[in-house]
């Protein structure tokens, strides 16, 4: 992977550790708080996606209409189920439990999938770095043991479905800005304004819940309107530079910023185990950096 798609994946890391952050402070609030992050990145990136737009209009570089709306309709209901486990996860379980199983299970999925089916070779370095980003993945976030509570038990299962579907859409992302060659950033607001048209019914019966909503957590609505996008949009640029077996689990860095902000700034316990997670995946970084 060079070294443009290195730095990209990096930026992805520290933007992606961030909008979770957010939407765990939202916790309970659910499908509203889904709806209200879509419709908000549709609206904070629409001058960008204008800018795209009008750039492929005068490159005459635009796919068939049949060919952007089946990538954009497949991803967006991947991603609506995908924030709606996330979200509920995070309502029901610790973020400490959630988030890394989510992510763990995610790149191993991906590049299972990648390998298996999309015929990608990323090499034995390739491999080795993203078992090893995997791995450190789990030091990290199951760092105080196997969780017993009811409320971590749903925590896990969360997590795991929310991987499935991480694993699912990485695949077809890939596919849709590489073998459909869609535009990174008119594909990924289509997706947000798609997600929002999906959940508007929802909407539109609970315009009161949203408006609670929105009063109570505006600020991280507004925060995982402009990170999640931001996260995403580098990733998927970076999937046009290396194979998804590669971006796929070198992205889950964000797991360590999250474990050192953890420690650092939250006084999270057990340092010592999270710092070793951290760097069993920034030596899987590493050799995912050079294969």
């Amino acid at each position: 992977m060079g070294a443009v798609a290195v730095v990209l994946v990096v930026l992805a890391a520290f933007a992606h550790a961030g909008w979770n952050y957010f939407a765990k402070r939202a916790g309970s609030s659910g499908a509203g708080f889904v709806w209200l992050t879509a419709s908000c990145s549709a609206v904070l990136y629409l001058p960008v996606a204008s800018g795209a737009l009008l750039w492929g209009a005068s490159h005459d570089d635009f796919p068939a209409p049949t060919t952007f709306l089946l990538g954009v309709v497949v991803s967006a209901t991947i991603h609506l189920g995908y924030f709606l486990l996330l979200q509920r996860g995070y309502a029901v379980g610790d973020m400490s439990v959630v988030y890394p199983l989510a992510r763990g299970t995610g790149p191993m999925l991906s590049m299972l999938v990648a390998v298996l089916v999309l015929h990608e070779r990323p090499g034995w370095l390739g491999v080795c770095g993203g078992l090893l980003v995997v791995c450190g993945v789990f030091v990290i976030g199951l760092s105080d043991g196997v969780p017993r509570s009811g409320a971590n038990l749903a925590g896990v299962g969360f997590g795991l479905l929310t991987g499935a579907l991480i694993a699912t859409y990485t695949v077809w992302d890939a596919h849709a800005v590489t073998g459909l060659a869609l535009s990174p950033l008119l594909f990924d607001w289509a997706n947000n304004f798609t997600r929002s048209v999906l959940l508007s019914p929802y909407a539109i019966r609970r315009r009161g819940v949203l408006a609670r909503i929105w009063s109570e957590h505006r600020r991280e609505i507004i925060a995982v309107g402009l990170l999640s996008p931001l996260a995403y949009i580098l990733v998927l640029f970076a999937m046009q530079l290396a194979p998804v077996s590669l971006v796929a689990p070198a992205r889950e860095l964000s797991i360590v910023i999250a474990g050192l902000l953890a420690w650092r700034v939250l006084g999270e316990a057990q340092p010592v185990r999270r710092l070793t997670g951290a760097v069993v995946v920034l030596a899987g970084v590493v050799l995912l950096g050079v294969a």
